[in-house]
């Protein structure tokens, strides 16, 4: 049975006409509204938050890298850095889900779980952005809560397939966040930057070494920190054939793993906020489901 009371955040905003054939899948986040409804997960539990604009993610990002990016005045080079290309609907879902994730984790602080429907923009740094990724929705949240005396300390425990490079960057000198990435070494971002804490795993690491370091990893962390809030990001490009992955993680092995952080975290007493990171796949409907797997999970509690 699912909880009907399990917080969900999303936006309209987030899909919109896009090419099918890109390898970012823009329809995807539409597409798990769909699937969890047809769950029955989504019944009167879904929250939207307010449409963003450049001046929200003045907070940790540089003023004008935010304001080029918003009005388009980046160049060529940065652009392609990015990945995706500019449209008036981009930047409208860009600067709204950032605060889809600040969301989220105000409702983790009253309800112990909530998750969001997007989220996990990792790559992005202070002042460009890389892989996919424009603004730093994690890096974001974590800060304004801070700042707004919300929390003392937040842990951001990032299990997508590739380093959060981004948010280990701008957090590197934030004496109230803990950075936590568990990732494939061997891929991008191929220049890596420190976490507090980085877990490079090899090519092909199976579902039992993963879900041990996964399960130590942050049971040890939570014992240290004693965190506020967890921000977990549930990439599910850790799946054996996901096109960008190299990890050898069964469908079952993802569920096992967001089972288990969402148990942990939920026995530890700590407030979770969870968001969907990366995943890459040509079948956009079992992309989907395969973003809902750390939902399904939380709606089980």
């Amino acid at each position: 049975m699912y909880n009907p009371n399990l917080p969900l955040v999303y936006h309209p905003n987030y899909s919109f006409s896009f090419d099918p054939k890109h390898r970012f899948v823009v329809s995807k986040f539409a597409r798990l509204k769909h699937y969890l409804e047809t769950q029955g997960i989504i019944e009167n539990n879904l929250y939207q938050g307010p449409e963003g604009n450049n001046n929200d993610l003045e907070l940790v990002h540089c003023e004008q890298y935010v304001h080029d990016l918003y009005h388009n005045l980046l160049c060529d080079k940065a652009m392609r850095r990015i990945g995706i290309p500019w449209s008036e609907q981009l930047m409208a879902r860009t600067f709204t889900a950032p605060l889809g994730t600040y969301l989220t984790a105000q409702n983790a602080l009253k309800h112990g779980v909530a998750c969001h429907l997007a989220g996990g923009t990792h790559h992005a740094h202070y002042d460009f952005g890389s892989g996919y990724c424009m603004v730093n929705d994690l890096a974001y949240t974590a800060t304004r809560l801070i700042d707004e005396n919300k929390v003392h300390n937040v842990l951001i425990f990032d299990c997508d397939v590739h380093q959060g490079d981004g948010t280990a960057a701008m957090l590197a000198h934030h004496p109230y966040v803990f950075t936590c990435s568990i990732h494939c070494e061997k891929n991008f971002p191929f220049r890596k930057q420190s976490s507090d804490l980085d877990i490079g795993l090899p090519i092909g690491t199976d579902d039992k070494t993963y879900l041990s370091i996964v399960a130590s990893t942050l049971r040890e962390l939570i014992e240290q920190l004693n965190p506020d809030l967890v921000l977990y990001d549930a990439g599910v490009d850790v799946w054996q054939h996901d096109t960008l992955g190299k990890l050898d993680i069964s469908w079952q092995g993802i569920k096992k793993r967001d089972g288990l952080v969402l148990k942990t975290c939920q026995t530890k007493g700590v407030p979770v906020a969870t968001v969907i990171g990366g995943g890459y796949d040509k079948d956009h409907e079992r992309l989907a489901k395969r973003h809902g797997i750390v939902i399904e999970q939380a709606a089980k509690l």
